[in-house]
């Protein structure tokens, strides 16, 4: 599946897993973030924290009208307070792919698959 835009110059097709390696690098950037995680992370009983080459995995697009949805499966570095780190990776992923792609971004939601500690 891709996002499809259109300009006088013709037809751009952007893949979601394109998108979701942005979103993905963007949330990795943040403090608080340890990993991100596989959405069926309950199903599956594991709790790895995906390598940037699959972040796909951990990340789901979906367009509505001419807006961007964002669902986003995180690791959380434990004794962050879960309400700020969340508010930051919404914040930064929605201006990272709005900067990068142009696309406007409604909504990042911010699902949280697990705490680590985390070495200093």
């Amino acid at each position: 599946m891709s996002i499809e835009l259109k300009n006088e110059y013709g037809q751009i097709d952007i893949s979601n897993d394109v998108i979701a390696q942005i979103a993905g690098g963007a949330a990795i950037e943040c403090y608080g973030i340890v990993g991100m995680a596989t959405k069926h992370q309950i199903r599956d009983g594991l709790t790895d924290i995906l390598r940037k080459e699959n972040f796909a995995k951990g990340v789901l697009v979906r367009q509505e009208d001419d807006d961007l949805v964002i669902d986003m499966y995180v690791i959380i570095s434990y004794g962050t307070k879960i309400s700020e780190v969340a508010y930051q990776v919404q914040s930064k992923v929605k201006y990272t792919v709005n900067q990068t792609l142009g696309m406007s971004v409604k909504a990042v939601n911010i699902f949280v698959q697990g705490v680590r500690v985390t070495n200093p």
